[in-house]
This record gives C-alpha cells, sequence and structure tokens, in this order.
C-alpha cells in the first residue's frame, strides 16, 4: 500500500470531513480487500469517534452529506456506518434513505456491525427483524406529535433498527415514527 496514493486521493485532507488537521491513515475494519481499497485518510476528530476513542458528536458527521457520494468504496461503507449509528437523528434516517450500497459494499458494511453481541430486536411473532425489512402494523397506533393513527395492517417499508432492541423506526403517512417491535409482524 502506497501511503502517497492514499493522501493523493483524498487531496491532502480527511476524506469524511475534509478537515486539514492530523491527518493519519484508518484501515476500515472488516474489509474483504486490504491496503488501498480499505485505507481511508482520516482526522483525529474522525478517527477518535470511529474507534469509541471518544463520544459521536452528531453535529460532527453532517459533512457525511457529501462524503457519503464519494466514489472511493471504504467512504461509502464507513459513511453507511456512522449513520447507522446516528439513525435516531432525523437528518441521518434521510441520509441512509438515499445511500445506495451494491450488495458488496453492503455485506462489507454490515459486517463492521456487533450483531452477534446486539440483541435482536424481534416482531409479535419472534421473527428477527433487520434494517430494510418490511413489517406491518398489528395494531392501531396513535402517533404522537401529529394527527392520525397508524391503522392495523398498514405496511411500514425500509425499517430502521434502534440502539434499543424493543423499537424500530419506520415511515408511515410519510412521517419518519419509532414504533414498538411488539406491535408488528414481518412480511
Amino acid at each position: 500500500m502506497s501511503e502517497q496514493k492514499i493522501i493523493q486521493r483524498a487531496q491532502g485532507m480527511c476524506e469524511l470531513c475534509k478537515s486539514e488537521q492530523a491527518l493519519s491513515l484508518y484501515e476500515v475494519p472488516d474489509s474483504p480487500v486490504s491496503g488501498y481499497d480499505s485505507t481511508l485518510l482520516l482526522c483525529g476528530v474522525c478517527q477518535s469517534q470511529l474507534t469509541a476513542q471518544t463520544e459521536i458528536d452528531p453535529t460532527h458527521w453532517r459533512c457525511l452529506n457529501e462524503a457519503m457520494w464519494s466514489t472511493t468504496p471504504a467512504v461509502q461503507v464507513v459513511a453507511w456506518r456512522i449513520l447507522q449509528r446516528l439513525n435516531h437523528e432525523t437528518w441521518a434516517q434521510d441520509l441512509l434513505d438515499m445511500l445506495y450500497l451494491d450488495d458488496t459494499l453492503s455485506q462489507w458494511a454490515h459486517a463492521g456491525g456487533n450483531a452477534a453481541d446486539a440483541t435482536p430486536t424481534l416482531d409479535s411473532n419472534g421473527a428477527v427483524l433487520s434494517s430494510g425489512d418490511t413489517v406491518h402494523l398489528i395494531k392501531d397506533l396513535n402517533v404522537k406529535g401529529v394527527s392520525f393513527t397508524a391503522k392495523r395492517g398498514t405496511a411500514v417499508r425500509n425499517i430502521s433498527l434502534s440502539d434499543n432492541p424493543e423499537h424500530i423506526e419506520g415511515k408511515v403517512n410519510g412521517t419518519r415514527i419509532v414504533i414498538i417491535a411488539a406491535y408488528t409482524k414481518k412480511a
């Protein structure tokens, strides 16, 4: 791997936030390849939050609205992983809805999760739910903060998982809401 090639690709800036401060190489975990295609040039702030050395700051990651469109696969994968961690933020959910990863990149991105350590999110029948699944509501739900009731049988497509395994998130009537997973049935 040529460090100089990576610096040239990044134009001497963090490949996520464009900072020019405290830059160093970062090997993206669980990559199917190694070297140039799996290594990014990142600033100290991005690296410390990615490696959980410091608490994640949602405001810092608003830079992903540009970075996620990078043609560098490793940037796309890291952007997806960070947006997944921030899926409680409305802006992050919107970016995730727009972000497309092909099958290979999606497998790489999902490999970076700690899925084995996490408690699974289950529907009313005990089926394991995953991000991107479609579920149906099994009862009418009064949605707080808006003037509608999510009716029984409503399909909620492309759900997102939250940090709480008892909750999922999805759009109903164009509004992103949090739903108790036990009130859903996997389609």
